[in-house]
């Protein structure tokens, strides 16, 4: 009897221990379900084109699906909030942006908190915004379109896309930055926006500088200058607004994914490993790059200061131009 217990004992002491292995081989095995990327915003633009280039390669390495659903809302109001509760596992990713800031700062109550809610993984894309006028119209250079403006204060009209849009607040900050006295008039969308400028009803636009492309290769707009840190890779020859004397104007479009906050240090890390890799990847590189946007890997914490600095930049812009919170 006494041989059959501490043999009973043994047997069950090695079955423990063989079993741990066998657990956290268990717990380690991420991802082990299809993950999904909720984007704000309707298929076929620029973010739900990002998030499918991505997310295939990305599923090619994982060895799991990876599937893009839209919801699209103002703000991106049901997008984020579909994540913010979401179970942090790693399984649901939520496309962020610089429009992300934007309603944080924008909005007077979201059902979540945007800095609290999420953990960015990593920047996806940044592309420009463009300052344009009427080819053949009386401004050539972004210079005389301020001298104008500060000759006839009041007088200069700008147009961008609806109030609030990063386009919007970049226009308003172009205001102050270049310290003018212009009308910045929304329109609903940018063809609104080209169809204006076109037919002399405004005197500029200022929009992100893709959907704009064609109309100036074909010579119907014409770029004054980028709004970001560095000269566009599609307009080699057109200044920045700091080049071109608005020393306080520096403003770009970007994109990135994050997860619900609580999400594992070690799946963030994965995740991020995941996604610098495919934007790295030729194929997915040309495919960004014939977007017109500018592949941008790098790490979680690029991705939170891309955020949070443009929380806190576009929060300014809103209150100096006295926008009113919605």
């Amino acid at each position: 009897m006494l041989l059959r217990r501490v043999m009973v004992r043994l047997i069950l002491s090695l079955g423990a221990a063989f079993s741990l292995p066998i657990v956290a081989l268990a717990q380690s095995a991420y991802p082990s379900k299809p993950l999904r990327i909720v984007v704000p915003n309707a298929p076929g633009g620029a973010a739900d084109l990002t998030a499918r280039a991505v997310g295939q390669k990305m599923g090619e390495s994982l060895g799991q699906p990876v599937v893009i659903e839209n919801k699209p809302s103002a703000g991106g109001v049901v997008a984020g909030e579909l994540v913010a509760k979401a179970a942090p596992d790693g399984y649901t990713m939520l496309l962020i942006s610089s429009g992300t800031a934007v309603s944080s700062a924008l909005f007077k109550s979201l059902p979540f908190d945007t800095q609290a809610a999420f953990v960015p993984v990593a920047p996806l894309a940044s592309f420009d915004l463009v300052i344009v006028a009427a080819e053949g119209g009386r401004f050539r250079s972004l210079a005389e379109l301020i001298a104008f403006a500060k000759a006839n204060p009041g007088k200069l009209n700008i147009g961008t896309p609806n109030i609030g849009t990063t386009q919007n607040l970049a226009a308003e900050l172009f205001k102050s930055a270049a310290g003018i006295d212009v009308q910045i008039v929304p329109f609903n969308g940018t063809p609104a926006v080209i169809n204006a400028l076109r037919g002399g009803q405004i005197d500029a636009g200022l929009d992100i500088l893709s959907p704009l492309l064609a109309q100036i290769n074909a010579r119907a707009l014409r770029p004054l200058a980028v709004t970001g840190a560095k000269r566009s890779r599609m307009l080699p020859d057109v200044p920045t607004a700091r080049e071109a004397g608005v020393a306080g104007l520096n403003a770009a479009s970007w994109n990135g994914l994050a997860v619900p906050a609580g999400t594992p240090r070690d799946v963030v890390a994965r995740l991020n490993r995941e996604i610098v890799a495919a934007l790295n990847d030729p194929v997915v590189h040309k495919r960004l790059e014939d977007l017109n946007l500018d592949p941008q890997p790098g790490s979680p914490e690029q991705a939170a200061a891309l955020l949070n600095n443009d929380i806190k930049r576009w929060g300014e812009v809103i209150t100096l131009a006295k926008i009113p919170r919605q």
